[in-house]
């Protein structure tokens, strides 16, 4: 792989960046790994020139730079389409595809960030959030979730699952979102692929190198 063409991951293992992650480890290219640091190098100017959030992840190919998690599995399963990971800009399934991407990216997020700081909107003033209700996002989860085949799009594996599946399993891990059995099940399918093992156990190693003592 030229240097324009490489790839390059910024992250932090103790971070969404294990979204990202997982969805270079499902594509198969080469990536190469910068760790980052929380209130040093993620703030540096260098880092900053990147995005200027200060936050991971972010991935960078030649003039190319994509942030946000969402952003990134998109970019990514669109820009490897030999991955099979995102429908054709032709296939009815695209819109299912965005829809809920960005449903994960806004609503979910949104309400599970408000219930998990007590900052969830008012009933009275649920219409002026763009998530409505913390019930009416879970129960809109579920919907997609239960719908058919062993993937959110059916039969088809894809991005969507990398992001909204991680939404979902963080969301039981950290008790943000209620253990439905459907959301387990799914769970216990997706978090088995070998590329999500394959991302875990490498965040997982960063982490346990960068305790004292290792």
């Amino acid at each position: 792989m030229s240097q324009s063409d490489e790839i390059v991951f910024y992250t932090n293992p103790m971070s969404r960046g294990r979204i990202a992650r997982w969805m270079l480890e499902e594509i198969g290219q080469p990536y190469r790994t910068v760790v980052l640091d929380y209130g040093t190098t993620m703030k540096a100017p260098d880092f900053l020139a990147i995005n200027p959030m200060g936050k991971v992840p972010a991935v960078t190919r030649g003039d190319v730079t994509v942030t946000e998690c969402a952003a990134i599995c998109a970019w990514l399963a669109d820009t490897f389409p030999e991955a099979g990971l995102a429908p054709a800009l032709d296939d009815p399934a695209r819109g299912a595809y965005l829809r809920w991407m960005f449903f994960g990216a806004g609503p979910l997020e949104a309400a599970v960030t408000a219930k998990t700081l007590g900052l969830l909107a008012p009933a009275d003033k649920a219409g002026t959030a763009g998530y409505g209700s913390f019930e009416q996002v879970v129960d809109a989860l579920e919907t997609v979730v239960s719908g058919a085949g062993p993937w959110l799009l059916g039969d088809r594996f894809s991005a969507l699952d990398v992001y909204l599946g991680s939404q979902i399993g963080w969301g039981m891990q950290f008790k943000s979102l209620p253990d439905r059995d459907v959301f387990k099940v799914y769970a216990a399918r997706l978090f088995q692929r070998p590329a999500a093992i394959r991302a875990r156990e490498l965040d997982d190693a960063l982490i346990a190198a960068a305790k004292p003592g290792s």
